[in-house]
């Protein structure tokens, strides 16, 4: 029976995969293959599935999933992503159906207790790049905890020199060298002003795009200063600027102190390595008397 399973599987598979192994290299060509392994077989033939059965992508899941890709790519490649990701959970589940369906066809009896299981790997293999995506968005905004006090400590000190928002935003851009979640975010402030966009919405779309409270409170600030006028904005930001380098400060320890746990682990394997080589003569010994 389960061997007969396996058979339709490969054939399902080689169908899926001989109709979309060409048919979607344009749309694939943006993606790393060192992030997306299945991009080559697995991921083209879950976006032929997909658009096969016209996948509306507009469930409540899928504007979770849009707003949480918004953040990690931006507004712009939020739907491109969104129909990436779901191509990628589908190849994930086909090669996941295709490995259970080797493993039962082996076995001469699987019992309801395998089978329970195998359903089991599959909902995880399903579900695991959700918990992906929150680890990314977490390392992605503790980048940006750690990038925004020299950025507005730099803001600050240009400001208090005389410069307007605008010109010192320009300034650090041009000085910038890093190439991180934070300061690209910062580059495309800078280049939406350019092309025409008002300073007000420009920094709403950044504190939009960034989602992290010390920027969105920067830029609530920046904003009602905006209209006022800037006699109270240095002061204000060097407030603030002081408040985030010490949550920074926070932030190193936690670091270090996280990297402290994971070396716990390697530590204690190594302990019972050194217990062993030094108690196994001792036994051997006893043994022989």
């Amino acid at each position: 029976m389960f061997r007969l399973f396996l058979g339709v599987v490969v054939l399902l598979l080689s169908f899926l995969y001989f109709q979309s192994r060409h048919k979607y290299e344009e749309f694939l060509e943006p993606l790393q293959q060192e992030e997306y392994p299945l991009r080559q077989s697995f991921l083209p033939m879950g976006h032929f599935l997909l658009q096969t059965i016209k996948y509306p992508y507009k469930t409540p899941y899928d504007f979770k999933l849009y707003n949480k890709l918004a953040e990690l790519y931006g507004y712009k490649q939020a739907q491109y992503y969104l129909q990436v990701y779901w191509a990628n959970k589908i190849g994930y589940l086909l090669l996941g159906i295709l490995i259970l369906a080797f493993f039962l066809a082996v076995m001469a009896e699987p019992d309801l207790i395998m089978l329970i299981f195998c359903l089991v790997v599959l909902l995880a293999v399903f579900f695991a790049p959700d918990y992906e995506i929150k680890k990314k968005i977490a390392e992605r905004n503790l980048l940006m905890r750690l990038d925004f006090p020299d950025f507005l400590n730099k803001l600050t000190l240009l400001l208090n020199a005389g410069m307007t928002i605008t010109k010192a935003w320009e300034k650090i851009v041009f000085n910038n060298q890093k190439k991180t979640p934070f300061y690209e975010a910062v580059e495309i402030v800078l280049q939406d002003i350019q092309q025409g966009k008002s300073e007000t919405q420009a920094l709403e779309d950044f504190a939009r795009r960034c989602r992290v409270p010390e920027i969105t409170r920067f830029t609530a600030v920046v904003l009602q200063n905006l209209k006022k006028g800037n006699a109270e904005l240095v002061p204000v930001l060097r407030l603030q600027a002081n408040e985030c380098w010490t949550m920074r400060k926070n932030a190193a320890k936690r670091l270090g102190e996280e990297a402290s746990t994971k070396l716990l682990l390697p530590m204690m394997l190594m302990f019972i390595a050194i217990l062993l080589i030094v108690a196994t003569p001792a036994i051997l010994a006893l043994k022989g008397l």
